[in-house]
């Protein structure tokens, strides 16, 4: 399958087929991955920075983020939204969305003109090598995950944080890029992720992007529709375990029911087995 590019003209038919073993292969590899090197976090990470002047780059990165995503969105994804009203629910409060992982840059961009809340998004810390954006990631909201016991426990801390500042925490518990995927693939950590609403009693929402053919004359590349829908909230009379299994339920049927405003299928997917 093509490596993924920021900008990218429409795709050989040919390339556009992805045989895979299981919901947790990769069309898309960083060299790393192409090694089988596991990118580790070093133990002095700083998830939140303090320094004054690490923290006005990063605001001014953000803002200048923001204006590239917008044009990147309209003109090149052609891009709509649909439900943002709904996140207005959650006001006085942080927030979780849980989106399908379809476009590697898609998915940096878009959570930032959806939410109206600085976005903070959990990301592998292999996405740090991406080329080109993978080091500006943590500078706009990319939180990698912890690899050790030690940056897993402030990891999770920072997680925490970022939510009690009222801010828009992103997840996308398929965990793998796949381009295009018309689909929602089952989320390989089962409700591991959704402990992040739980445990600080906040609601979820779901942001779903689907594929429509092109208006663009000529253009096999289709444009995209996301579908936000919530809000979903923990029940206090249930334990954590009982919550986090009903909030990956309803974000799993949520986003199911809005992925079949997919119509068009760019890349296809083909188990091995029904392969041979």
């Amino acid at each position: 399958m093509a490596k993924a590019e920021l900008f990218q003209k429409d795709i050989p038919e040919s390339e556009r087929v992805f045989y895979y073993d299981s919901i947790e292969d990769d069309p898309i590899k960083t060299e790393e991955q192409e090694k089988k090197q596991k990118v580790e976090l070093p133990e002095d990470y700083v998830f939140i920075p303090k320094n004054p002047f690490v923290k006005l780059y990063s605001a001014i990165l953000y803002r200048g983020f923001k204006i590239f995503a917008w044009f990147y969105a309209k003109f090149y994804l052609q891009m709509t939204v649909k439900g943002r009203e709904k996140l207005k629910k959650a006001k006085g409060k942080g927030y979780v969305i849980y989106a399908n992982h379809t476009n590697p840059y898609h998915d940096a961009f878009s959570p930032a003109l959806v939410s109206d809340r600085r976005i903070f998004t959990i990301i592998s810390p292999v996405n740090l090598k991406l080329p080109g954006i993978g080091k500006f990631l943590p500078y706009i909201g990319g939180l990698p995950l912890g690899t050790s016991p030690t940056t897993k426990k402030r990891f999770h801390e920072a997680v925490d944080k970022r939510l009690a500042q009222k801010n828009c925490l992103v997840v996308y518990p398929e965990a793998h890029v796949w381009p295009y995927y018309t689909g929602i693939r089952k989320f390989p950590a089962g409700d591991r992720s959704f402990t992040y609403a739980t445990r600080n009693n906040l609601p979820i929402f779901t942001m779903t992007t689907t594929y429509q053919k092109s208006h663009k004359k000529g253009q096999e590349r289709p444009r995209m529709t996301v579908y936000v829908d919530g809000p979903f909230y923990p029940d206090a009379s249930k334990n954590d375990d009982e919550n986090r299994a009903e909030l990956m339920r309803e974000a799993y049927d949520s986003m199911v029911k809005w992925s079949k405003k997919s119509n068009y299928e760019y890349f296809k997917y083909i188990k091995k087995t029904d392969k041979e």
